[in-house]
């Protein structure tokens, strides 16, 4: 695991050479700067290059590192980060079980507030209602602890309220147009592209704790996931395609920003703007639709949301209010 609130020789070698990108860095220089042995800083710079990093070595010249476009250690998420909140300590993994499950840990400890976990890969990835959620290499699998102080209704308008942040990050960073599927779905041409997980804990009617679970398929297969999860519904697609050489780190900065934003509007109850937003990029509004919930099975057209996120369905001649649900276009 690695964090990007204990400094560790590895930052502070990428963060040296980054401010020598244009120029070669002598070992003498990095040892001096470091107080390491010449030994040891060729040590740690054969670790960076097995994580990814590609750093030139010249005999007699010393370093130089290379532009990297795939690598979400904390020090390259934290570096530019323009948060106050969210993602101010992040923790980074290799592979891991689930970034929700660790989430849940630190939920434990009062002074985490807005951190976040991501990994490179998910072992036991999960989506709603404990489905399989398959994590690859290539995705963006991130995990966000937040304290509201706000009423529990709005729980469910968290879903659609980070969807938005995302859809308007990917539009920003990427310049790719894409939908918003009730209650949790990102699309581009209707297949999946990135979906949401809840996991709340209310006490005495407060929020203690509110994890966010984001699984973006930022440069996956979507034929391997497609046949490991046997979707039917609707199709799955990447954002950045093999061929492509895109950084997800401005991505990454630029949700969490904006989902920072669209936090504090919660939290200030000004949460009309984003009933909005979401209507605007909304592939639901207007459908007939069928909707399956834990319980019940409904058929009807959906009219709208309200400012809580719930799904209102005009089914025989009555406007039915869905809290949570899969719903299926028909």
């Amino acid at each position: 695991m690695y964090t990007s609130f204990d400094e560790t020789t590895l930052d502070k070698i990428v963060t040296l050479l980054k401010s020598h990108q244009s120029e070669f860095l002598s070992g003498e220089k990095l040892s001096k700067s470091l107080s390491l042995s010449r030994a040891a800083v060729w040590k740690n710079i054969k670790k960076l290059k097995s994580l990814g990093y590609k750093i030139e070595s010249r005999p007699k010249s010393g370093y130089k590192l290379h532009k990297n476009v795939n690598l979400l250690f904390p020090w390259e998420i934290s570096d530019g980060l323009q948060t106050d909140i969210i993602g101010r300590k992040i923790y980074y993994f290799e592979k891991i079980d689930s970034t929700q499950n660790f989430a849940l840990e630190l939920a434990q400890k009062p002074h985490e507030n807005g951190s976040v976990v991501i990994a490179k890969i998910q072992t036991q990835g999960r989506g709603r209602l404990n489905r399989k959620w398959v994590s690859p290499k290539g995705g963006i699998w991130m995990s966000i602890l937040l304290r509201p102080n706000f009423e529990p209704a709005y729980t469910s308008l968290f879903p659609m309220a980070t969807s938005l942040a995302l859809a308007v990050s990917i539009e920003k960073t990427l310049d790719i147009q894409t939908e918003l599927k009730w209650p949790n779905d990102v699309t581009i041409n209707g297949k999946k592209v990135a979906g949401i997980l809840i996991d709340a804990s209310v006490e005495s009617n407060k929020i203690d704790y509110l994890i966010i679970g984001i699984g973006i398929n930022f440069k996956i297969n979507p034929g391997m996931i497609s046949k490991s999860i046997k979707q039917k519904n609707y199709g799955i697609t990447t954002l950045v395609h093999k061929d492509q050489s895109v950084s997800p780190v401005e991505l990454i900065q630029q949700f969490l920003l904006e989902l920072e934003k669209t936090y504090n509007k919660v939290l200030s109850g000004t949460t009309g703007t984003i009933q909005k937003e979401w209507i605007k990029k909304s592939s639901t509004i207007g459908k007939n639709v069928t909707v399956t919930t834990t319980t019940r099975t409904l058929k009807g057209k959906v009219t709208g949301i309200d400012k809580t996120g719930a799904l209102l369905l005009s089914s025989k001649g009555k406007v039915q209010r869905i809290l949570a649900g899969d719903i299926t276009y028909t």
